[in-house]
């Protein structure tokens, strides 16, 4: 059978995008959806993208979103994703003027507000839910980070690291994530402005990814309670290879952050889906 599938990314953070509308009258449970995450991910052999999105429409302004990544491990949450997600709906919808959709994820309902810029982009600002803190990752002491360097582990709906670093373009980042490869992990560094950070990150599921919403978040967390940016810096622009994102520290409400960031589309496909 063959579907459309959109590919769209937040910042060369790539997912392609499946609406499962067009598989009303299928058993979908017989699936192997890590399977076609893996084919169609795939860089070389597929279509290439960091993760697939399922998109399954509940009311006007209510979806869910499940979450592949590029290995077909299941996962719970993406902040670019998320937004990815949105544009694909909002495009779907034929939308001209701002909304917002309430997604429902395996970390929880989130409110994603789009805003178009051009035909191809969206502004997406999505409320991340409550930071907590977590236990470090098991292996954790494989990675030999000095023990005087900042670490904090935390979920954002998924589980993350942030090591605080001098320089992160001298971190082998690869080899020190492949120990790790349960979490998220980011290294970041102060600056260059007064109110942001530099950060790189390896994704669970996917390797090194040119930006992570989640990420960002956890991160601008991080540096903030580091006093890597000014404790008077309510929203911290996070800096990322693939460009820049925005997170607003206790907003909608205390122990929340908003992450503010582009969604752009890429391009559209059929592809054959194995039933």
């Amino acid at each position: 059978m063959q579907v459309v599938v959109t590919k769209h990314h937040g910042l060369g953070n790539d997912f392609l995008v499946l609406d499962l509308g067009q598989l009303q009258k299928l058993d979908q449970s017989k699936i192997d959806w890590p399977s076609v995450a893996k084919l169609w991910c795939d860089r070389q052999n597929g279509v290439g993208a960091d993760g697939l999105l399922l998109l399954t429409r509940v009311a006007d302004f209510k979806l869910t979103m499940q979450l592949l990544n590029q290995d077909g491990s299941r996962a719970e949450m993406s902040g670019n994703g998320i937004r990815c997600l949105a544009q694909a709906a909002f495009d779907l919808d034929g939308h001209q003027t701002a909304v917002s959709y309430t997604v429902a994820t395996d970390a929880g309902d989130r409110v994603v507000d789009v805003e178009p810029v051009t035909h191809d982009e969206v502004r997406a600002s999505v409320d991340m839910g409550r930071i907590e803190n977590i236990d470090e990752p098991k292996n954790w002491s494989a990675i030999g980070s000095d023990p005087n360097r900042p670490v904090m582990h935390l979920s954002v709906g998924n589980p993350h690291a942030v090591v605080g670093v001098e320089d992160v373009s001298l971190v082998n980042l690869l080899e020190i994530g492949q120990k790790i490869p349960q979490v998220n992990l980011e290294i970041i560094e102060p600056g260059p402005e007064s109110h942001a950070i530099t950060m790189r990150v390896h994704e669970r599921g996917a390797g090194i990814t040119q930006a992570c919403g989640t990420g960002a978040c956890a991160s601008a967390w991080a540096a903030s309670k580091w006093g890597l940016v000014p404790a008077s810096v309510r929203e911290v622009l996070v800096h990322q290879p693939g460009g820049d994102a925005s997170v607003r520290l206790n907003h909608p409400q205390p122990g929340h952050v908003t992450l503010i960031g582009p969604a752009n589309f890429a391009s559209r496909h059929n592809l054959e889906l194995a039933l």
